[in-house]
């Protein structure tokens, strides 16, 4: 099957999701200034043991071979081992996102000894200053802590997650370096405008000559760094970049949260992109294959605003997610548009979306400049502006 070929199979959707995230719980350790889900403290909904191994269950019969875990902190929930056994039983891979703070040296061994599981430790700073500004003070050695526990585990190849912000587009090499160095895997991620980030993004998110920066890197070295669906709005600077290279919201991906609620994709954690919920009659498979959120999403897409621009077929708009969260129209340019469309819409905006939850805790984290200390205070409610 051609290239052209699959992606239209995909845009009107698959039986099952290819990438289905699944944040187990909204608890979390830390209090990162950018996180999607506005994590911190557990919601008392959250699915018990024997409901999450139900959607395990269901998964198999789905034939989903492969889960994504996230959070929240996931290795905050007592039951964590036994969903990842339980997992393990019905024939799906795993990989779990972390921040290492519960990678002890005993749980690194366990870990090792399992199939079928990938993790991912979350770093956005290749120093401890520039990463402790972003995640929270001590995060930095939390984070190395946890990678030499699995690499004197024999874990093996382990991947480092990095969120790309304008503080740590310039270490991309140093990144690089420092995952070659455990035999791990780099992976690099778009910052949205979601949770948390939807108060800090226009601070941190990458300036349009870092973005630049980020292609011309990934052009370099993209064969062997993962990006997902991240940075398919730069492919309008030339080459096409690895990875999946259109939105899959409710077409390939989804969002299972804590509570149930199905999302279009992890970045729309918003009521507007909410399909349904396992607990509901049918459950996850009646949710993906009938709901009306993503047939709408499998129908054919229109160019809008973007109907006259020679880059639509190799940018497809942008993500959805980033212009939702910005207040652009869906049909519009993405926010971070590279040809300078998404600075002119953003000008004339509507008063964007604000999230429909949040977990975070009411703590402060301690940051250096005035800026981050301004918004982290404004997330939690401390300061108005």
């Amino acid at each position: 099957m051609s290239t052209s070929s699959l992606a239209a199979q995909m845009k009107r959707g698959l039986d099952a999701p290819i990438c289905l995230t699944w944040e187990l719980t909204y608890a979390c350790n830390l209090q990162c200034v950018h996180c999607l889900s506005s994590s911190g403290t557990r919601d008392p909904r959250e699915l018990t043991t024997e409901q999450a191994k139900a959607v395990l269950d269901e998964l198999r019969d789905l034939q989903v071979f492969y889960i994504n875990i996230g959070g929240g902190e996931p290795m905050v929930r007592r039951d964590f081992f036994e969903l990842l056994d339980h997992a393990q039983h019905c024939n799906i891979g795993v990989k779990f996102s972390t921040n290492g703070a519960f990678i002890t040296s005993e749980n690194a061994r366990r870990l090792a000894a399992m199939n079928y599981l990938d993790i991912q430790i979350s770093l956005d700073g290749a120093d401890r200053e520039t990463n402790d500004r972003i995640r929270g003070a001590g995060s930095y050695e939390i984070a190395i802590r946890a990678m030499d526990n699995l690499r004197d585990a024999n874990f093996g190849r382990f991947k480092i997650s990095v969120v790309m912000t304008r503080e740590n587009v310039a270490q991309l090499d140093d990144f690089k370096a420092l995952a070659d160095s455990y035999g791990a895997q780099l992976r690099i991620t778009r910052m949205r405008p979601a949770g948390r980030g939807a108060q800090t993004w226009k601070d941190l998110h990458p300036t349009a000559n870092q973005q630049r920066t980020i292609y011309d890197w990934l052009i370099r070295h993209g064969e062997d760094v993962l990006t997902g669906d991240s940075f398919f709005h730069l492919n309008a600077f030339g080459d096409a970049l690895p990875g999946l290279n259109l939105c899959g919201a409710g077409r390939v991906v989804c969002l299972i949260d804590p509570i149930g609620d199905v999302y279009a994709c992890p970045f729309v954690i918003h009521d507007e992109f909410k399909a349904g919920n396992v607990l509901a009659e049918g459950g996850f498979s009646h949710v993906w294959r009938s709901s009306d959120l993503f047939t709408s999403l499998r129908e054919p897409d229109s160019p809008g605003a973007c109907a006259s621009c020679g880059s639509y077929d190799s940018c497809q708009g942008g993500c959805m997610a980033a212009k939702f969260f910005t207040g652009l129209p869906l049909d519009g340019p993405d926010p971070e548009c590279v040809s300078g469309h998404g600075e002119h819409a953003l000008a004339s905006a509507m008063v964007a979306p604000q999230p429909s939850m949040d977990h975070s805790k009411p703590v402060r984290l301690t940051v250096k400049s005035r800026t981050h200390r301004q918004l982290v205070a404004h997330q939690q409610g401390a300061i108005h502006t």
